[in-house]
């Protein structure tokens, strides 16, 4: 475990990075875009001062990538504060890594375009960086419908038209399993750039990770800190101590080692701005093997194994 895995899929044409992404802190997709290994998680910042106050701590600790979804129900918010905040940090739209997502339950081809073209009003902009099926499964449908499969599809035809179109730079799934992602690939025209799904160390996912990794698909974390339950373990505190930082840096850590990007989500600017302070230092091997033998395959959110 190390920075290793991180520079393997690191694209030697830093030179194309816009100037205020360092090179050590992104991933190049199966697009050739590039993309931050870091970004804000926004679910449940509603308000717009509090997505003010937490897109603004992250501008200024070098946070690009900014991650959302038409159910968090804040995408005009950060629209409206992007706009107000890119500016005073001396940024433009093309600095900025914009993700949302396709609500469950806006699944199906006509739904999906409208709900993708509904998500860049919302924001004001005229593309996404990455634009994600957010569930497999469709709201209001039983998880075993076995109709979720082709809604899923159509979907994802729809995306990829829009991407086709430059709507959406790339396009990827969240939540998704391996049997979800083997079903996408053998249909699909533009394969996923990233599956971002619930990884940490007690929801290791290695198989999901190593399918991913064959497939040259990204994936990124949701939910690192186990929904915060996690910096209490005994564990991963003893670690923190031994590292002179705290139990959320080293779990965020966790993660960047292997070569998965983290979108943590904080409503406070102190907690945004520790949560950036993940470069320059490594987790022992030993440190890595404590973590990941914490991996007991626990969903603290969402469990998408059940959905046909």
């Amino acid at each position: 475990y190390s920075d290793d895995r991180v520079a393997m899929q690191t694209h030697p044409a830093a030179r194309e990075l816009p100037g205020s992404w360092p090179p050590e802190c992104t991933i190049w997709l199966n697009t050739g875009a590039p993309m931050p290994l870091l970004g804000l998680g926004t679910f449940r910042l509603k308000d717009r001062e509090t997505v003010c106050l937490s897109l603004n701590a992250a501008l200024e600790n070098g946070y690009r990538l900014v991650d959302t979804a038409a159910v968090y129900g804040n995408e005009a918010a950060i629209g409206k504060a992007l706009r107000e905040l890119l500016p005073r940090h001396g940024l433009t739209r093309k600095d900025i890594f914009l993700t949302s997502k396709l609500s469950p339950k806006d699944h199906g081809e006509g739904p999906a375009e409208a709900a993708c073209l509904h998500s860049l009003q919302e924001l004001d902009c005229d593309y996404l960086d990455l634009y994600l099926i957010h569930w497999p499964g469709t709201q209001g449908q039983p998880q075993e419908d076995k109709g979720n499969r082709e809604r899923r599809q159509l979907s994802w035809q729809a995306l990829e038209r829009l991407h086709e179109a430059g709507k959406l730079r790339a396009i990827g799934v969240s939540n998704y399993t391996v049997k979800h992602l083997q079903e996408l690939l053998a249909s699909c025209r533009v394969p996923p750039a990233v599956l971002q799904v619930e990884f940490h160390p007690e929801l290791a996912q290695s198989e999901l990770l190593d399918f991913c990794r064959q497939k040259g698909i990204h994936l990124q974390a949701y939910s690192s800190l186990g929904t915060g339950q996690l910096v209490r373990r005994p564990e991963v505190v003893k670690v923190a101590k031994e590292q002179g930082r705290t139990p959320a840096q080293v779990l965020l850590r966790w993660a960047l080692q292997q070569g998965v990007s983290i979108i943590p989500k904080s409503a406070s600017p102190a907690r945004v701005a520790e949560n950036s302070q993940l470069w320059n230092w490594n987790l022992s091997p030993m440190e890595m093997e404590e973590l990941s033998a914490l991996d007991c395959g626990k969903h603290y959110c969402w469990d998408p194994s059940g959905v046909a």
